[in-house]
């Protein structure tokens, strides 16, 4: 008879061991990072893993990125990220998160930010397309126009954002979206470490012409992107699709969008007119500001609520006041306007060097060439 020895405790457990009884552990989780104990995972990105954390020594809560090891490697990103976290800590804005603290511990880089719980304008997104629907026009002026806000107020700090897109978009409970993520990307700009998988400067759906063509980025970039989530969230899809990024770079640099109101017609010709303009393949041809996207944006869609500029002049004012014809929809604009108050078309852009100036500038502001005056 032939003797069988009994299986050993650990033998036992493996042989009745199922592939979905196997949890990743997360070794982060527990451990303390300086003054923050890391209490769960809050979302895995191609870059970094945020957690929930408790800031010991204030008694709060708080978000903490923590980047891949590999880049602790790599001294001279560790500098441009300290840089960048230092320049961004000083921005102070209701729609950019505030930034605590940036550091290294045990060959882990982390940056601690303000803990928003309202997921993310990606989330928001989705959920309008499970339910086959896409975003209301107020709802995307509300957020839109304060993700532009906050645009703003880093460009005219001297921080371009470099990555704008949904999933950098933050959402508090109250529905106040809040830009995260400045500066990172232009830390990682240069570094060994995006030769690895998963690791990359920019998202490809949302990366401007020169951005693809690894040209200078600059504040133009960041509209193109605000651009493209504009279009994402009125018409439920991306202006172009791709299986890669050639594919989606090549749409980006050489392919017209789709006219927004070709997907959805419910879209007002004024507001696809603002979504078009912010994607022009041109620098020179989109808003040169993100608060220049901010008022056509306004303006169209307070023309949709019948509260815009009047369509025809006021003979009484027409003689102290004279009024230019938008050669797109031919709405009356007042002098000082730059783009239709009705339709968003900007009234007098520079052919030679394509700045939008004031409907009734005879020479460009910027580079001093004649005007085509509109009649």
């Amino acid at each position: 008879m032939k003797y069988i020895a009994p299986l050993k405790d650990e033998e036992r457990g493996r042989r009745y061991l199922r592939p979905y009884n196997i949890v990743q552990q997360d070794d982060l989780i527990g451990v303390t990072l300086g003054n923050y104990k890391i209490l769960g995972p809050l979302g895995q990105g191609g870059m970094a893993r945020v957690y929930k954390a408790h800031q010991e020594n204030l008694d709060r809560e708080v978000a903490v990125k923590v980047l891949p090891p590999w880049f602790a490697a790599d001294r001279s990103f560790v500098e441009r990220f300290n840089l960048e976290a230092r320049l961004v800590a000083r921005l102070s804005h209701p729609n950019i998160v505030t930034v605590h603290d940036a550091n290294e511990y045990n060959g882990h880089l982390y940056i601690v930010m303000q803990l928003v719980n309202g997921g993310t304008l990606k989330q928001r997104l989705d959920q309008l397309q499970s339910l086959g629907k896409t975003m209301e026009v107020g709802e995307a002026r509300r957020i839109f126009t304060q993700l532009a806000s906050a645009l703003s107020y880093a460009h005219d700090n001297g921080i371009i954002h470099r990555d704008v897109k949904p999933v950098n978009v933050l959402m508090d409970l109250s529905g106040r979206p809040i830009l995260s993520d400045f500066g990172i990307a232009k830390a990682l700009a240069g570094t060994k470490a995006l030769t690895r998988q998963g690791a990359g400067v920019g998202t490809p759906e949302y990366m401007s012409p020169e951005q693809c063509q690894g040209g200078a980025v600059d504040a133009r970039s960041d509209i193109y992107a605000l651009g493209v989530m504009l279009f994402e969230a009125l018409t439920g899809r991306l202006p172009f699709l791709g299986e890669n990024y050639p594919a989606l770079a090549h749409s980006h640099i050489y392919e017209r969008p789709p006219h927004p109101i070709t997907i959805n017609p419910s879209i007002d010709p004024a507001v696809a007119q603002v979504i078009l303009t912010a994607l022009m393949k041109n620098p020179l041809q989109r808003y040169q500001q993100a608060g220049d996207m901010t008022e056509a944006l306004e303006r169209a869609i307070h023309g949709l609520s019948g509260g815009g500029e009047r369509s025809t002049p006021d003979p009484g004012r027409a003689a102290a006041l004279p009024l230019y014809a938008c050669p797109q929809c031919r709405n009356f604009n007042k002098p000082q306007q730059r783009f239709c108050t009705k339709c968003g078309f900007p009234l007098n852009s520079c052919r030679a060097c394509g700045a939008f100036n004031q409907v009734s500038n005879r020479f460009c502001s910027k580079c001093g060439q004649p005007l085509q005056m509109l009649q």
